[in-house]
């Protein structure tokens, strides 16, 4: 089947199937294509929320699906490619969390977003790289319990100032991990006049080195609004789709384009995967209603902070 004849099935069933497609910034570019709504992974599970959709097809990584079942628990959500972890989520396990607020009682826990669900029901606040270091500064105390991210960790204890207990000490992306400061010096020697933006999941050495330091909308957003016509884009490579998508008058280039330029996870989740889901119904995602509830009480405890 080609291409053209793939994405017109897909627009078919998505009407048959009363569904919205909803595709992370990483995606490829087709399936960015016929997606409904394309983001970050909170953004796009609020999105889904604002629509009478039946199905909600979640074209991204495991815990990004998970997370749209916990905030629109009475829909039909399908994973296209359940097999498709995060290096940051799996870092962390519910068994682990538990230990460590035991140790620190009181202490307040923050999780970044890209937490498995069963870990996120224990969180007392759950962000995103755009909202993490707001929370943890607007937090009355000055100790705080943070994962599974290492690198978004020891950025927002910078820009707070606070005591950041790590948990675990060493959670990273298989992408953004593995930024290195040579790689920012060679991009700038090969696009001289471009504006540099990584992403917080990266070393703070390498967050040092840059001209803008945000997540994937935020990214969107600074490359619209800058002056700059040409940017490097320091996050993962699929990100180009969506800034060509949404600023088609400039210029994107990668950071790197070695081995990790590309989530392998990511790259899991295919257009044929997406038709399978729509035509098949699977896989659907299915988590305790009790874990859905501990995490919309933990975005909702985020929300009234934010905006107090």
């Amino acid at each position: 089947m080609g291409s053209k004849d793939l994405v017109n099935e897909i627009l078919a069933l998505k009407r048959e199937r009363n569904a919205v497609i909803l595709a992370h910034n990483y995606m490829d570019y087709d399936i960015q294509v016929v997606a409904d709504f394309v983001g970050d992974s909170y953004d796009l599970a609020l999105r889904a929320m604002e629509t009478n959709a039946e199905v909600i097809v979640f074209a991204g990584v495991r815990f990004m699906a998970e997370q749209a079942k916990a905030l629109n628990y009475d829909r039909v959500v399908l994973a296209p490619e359940p097999n498709a972890g995060c290096t940051i989520a799996d870092a962390l396990d519910a068994e682990t969390l538990r230990r460590v607020r035991e140790e620190y009682p009181g202490v307040p826990v923050v999780l970044y977003v890209n937490s498995n669900a069963n870990v996120k029901a224990l969180a007392d606040y759950i962000v995103t790289s755009s909202t993490a270091v707001k929370v943890v500064k607007k937090l009355k105390s000055d100790v705080v319990i943070f994962g599974p991210d290492s690198n978004l960790a020891d950025y927002v204890a910078r820009m707070t100032g606070k005591k950041i207990i790590k948990v675990p000490p060493n959670g990273r992306c298989i992408v953004h991990g593995n930024y290195t400061t040579d790689m920012v010096r060679e991009a700038r020697r090969l696009h001289p006049n471009a504006r540099v933006m990584i992403h917080p999941e990266s070393p703070f050495e390498v967050l040092q080195l840059a001209d803008f330091v945000g997540s994937t909308n935020q990214m969107i957003d600074y490359a619209s609004r800058d002056s700059s016509v040409e940017f490097v884009v320091g996050t993962e490579i699929g990100m180009l789709n969506a800034l060509r998508l949404k600023v088609p008058n400039k210029v994107f280039h990668p950071l790197t384009t070695g081995p990790y330029a590309r989530c392998p996870f990511m790259a899991m989740v295919t257009l044929e995967k997406v038709r399978r889901s729509l035509r098949d119904l699977v896989h659907r995602v299915e988590i305790p209603r009790s874990i859905a509830d501990a995490i919309k009480d933990a975005f909702e405890r985020t929300r009234r902070l934010l905006e107090g």
